[in-house]
């Protein structure tokens, strides 16, 4: 893997590699873009095929970050950590608390959170190194369980995406069909059933249905099912790559959108799905919820503020849309464009402000 070519073509601001020899400690620090502000992503632990690969996650999933985090409207740019190991046997105090010393020692310019792999109880102890770290447990003022508020911002997002292809947001009556319903799609339903909406819900987790299926009074169908069934709205909140070649032909629904990542499985399933006129939220703007929340914690944390403020998905969503009439464009690059846009005009704002600043220190030497 060529680093510096790979880092050249995507635009990437800094590649740091963290080792203590006393905890075990092999972490790699991405910061993609810092243009909007300091760099937020949590913090991912893995067992690795190799040290390629856990570069070229961290460089990924940094990247996204600053796509997701731009499309929000948050003044944060992108950045991840990966740390090499097995979550399972490998963690230790001193670990976490040397990866702390090492984000403090980049003063601000990147910010952590818990990702697959680690948990609230590992980010209290990075804290115990450093301030720069979000979603700690509350007795640190921090946010807490982010899936509630995920949840509520899907839910604003499906509303959009409705407007967009039924003419109204109102959800009432409306069919949805949600597959998964971990923490996060629970509290989804529950929006979607004090709406009068009527859910089909799947997951492997046969406690999980029946609890949707009780309380929400919705409809179980196998895992494998959930694609083909009459419903308005395909919320997937579950694996990722559920949108492909064998799923769209089966997909009746006029939206899609849901909280889990990586929904299109290739880049091309988002034009087929567009060509065919189904509604797609593309998936880290509607699901933005949690670093939003997470996000608040930076300014002292307050829960109301919060949720205005992933109340504004809806608009995010609405935005996306708009871009993709002007542009003509798939929904999916529209997010992107959003991103993009909101990136450079905030770019050539601080180079115009930088050469206005040598302009007037020039004009005071000459003097």
């Amino acid at each position: 893997m060529k680093i510096f070519d790979y880092m050249e073509t995507y635009d990437y601001e800094q590649l740091l590699f963290c080792q203590d020899k006393d905890s075990g400690l092999k972490a790699i620090i991405a910061i993609h873009d810092t243009t909007i502000g300091p760099a937020l992503g949590g913090t991912r632990m893995w067992t690795y095929e190799s040290e390629e690969a856990a570069i070229e996650d961290a460089l990924r999933l940094s990247r996204g970050m600053t796509y997701k985090n731009a499309a929000a409207g948050l003044n944060l740019g992108g950045g991840k950590t990966v740390i090499i190991g097995d979550p399972r046997k490998d963690k230790n105090e001193a670990m976490f608390r040397a990866f702390g010393r090492f984000i403090q020692g980049l003063n601000g310019r990147y910010i952590t959170a818990e990702d697959v792999g680690t948990t609230v109880e590992d980010m209290d102890i990075v804290y115990e190194e450093t301030d720069y770290v979000t979603g700690v447990s509350p007795a640190f003022g921090s946010s807490g369980n982010p899936s509630p508020v995920t949840a509520y911002g899907v839910y604003r997002g499906i509303k959009a995406a409705a407007k967009e292809a039924f003419g109204t947001d109102m959800l009432e009556g409306k069919v949805v069909a949600v597959q998964g319903v971990g923490n996060v799609a629970y509290n989804l339903c529950r929006h979607l059933h004090e709406e009068g909406a009527k859910l089909i819900v799947t997951d492997i987790n046969k406690e999980a249905v029946q609890r949707a299926v009780e309380e929400f009074g919705a409809q179980a169908v196998d895992p494998n099912d959930i694609y083909g069934v009459e419903c308005d709205i395909y919320a997937p909140c579950a694996l990722g790559a559920t949108i492909n070649d064998e799923t769209i032909p089966q997909i009746k629904a006029k939206v899609i959108a849901g909280a889990a990542n990586n929904q299109l499985k290739e880049t091309r399933h988002g034009d087929l799905i567009h060509e065919l006129g189904i509604v797609y939220a593309p998936d880290y703007v509607i699901n933005a919820g949690g670093v939003i929340n997470v996000a608040d914690e930076l300014v002292g944390y307050n829960r109301e503020r919060a949720l205005k403020k992933v109340e504004g998905i809806y608009d995010n969503i609405e935005k996306v849309v708009e871009i993709s009439k002007r542009d003509g464009i798939p929904t999916y690059l529209a997010a992107d464009r959003l991103a993009e846009e909101r990136i450079e005009k905030l770019r050539r704002s601080r180079s115009q402000f930088l050469q206005n600043g040598q302009h007037i220190l020039s004009r005071r030497h000459t003097r």
